[in-house]
């Protein structure tokens, strides 16, 4: 049984030494020239006046995941558009379905005013 298994430590093994012989050259023979500008704090231009672990509004995040779902309804539109005609009348019931339950939650979303920016 680990005869199955060799190939596969094997492989894990050269990648770990490849790995770190990448990362320990980069340590020894990168140069190290520090100056104040690269070693400053940089967002957009000027120092930071904020704390970088600031709490976000919840709506952030509610957008962020409706962003998350249609983009992932594209991705399943676009094979579904593909294959439609091998598929038939039964893919085209189930992408309705599927698509009827996103629209089902975006007027959920946009009622409940998850979508409004103030």
């Amino acid at each position: 049984m680990l005869e199955q298994y060799l190939p596969i430590l094997i492989f894990l093994a050269i990648g770990t030494i490849v790995g770190g012989a990448a990362l320990g050259m980069g340590f020894l023979m990168g140069s190290r020239h520090p100056d104040p500008a690269k070693d400053s704090p940089y967002e957009c231009g000027f120092e930071a006046f904020e704390d970088a672990r600031m709490k976000f509004d919840v709506r952030f995040y509610l957008v962020a995941i409706l962003f998350i779902i249609f983009d992932l309804e594209i991705a399943f539109l676009f094979p579904w558009a593909i294959v439609l005609d091998t598929i038939g009348l039964f893919g085209l019931v189930a992408m309705a379905i599927f698509l009827g339950i996103l629209i089902v939650g975006f007027i959920y979303e946009w009622r409940k005013g998850a979508l409004e920016w103030e």
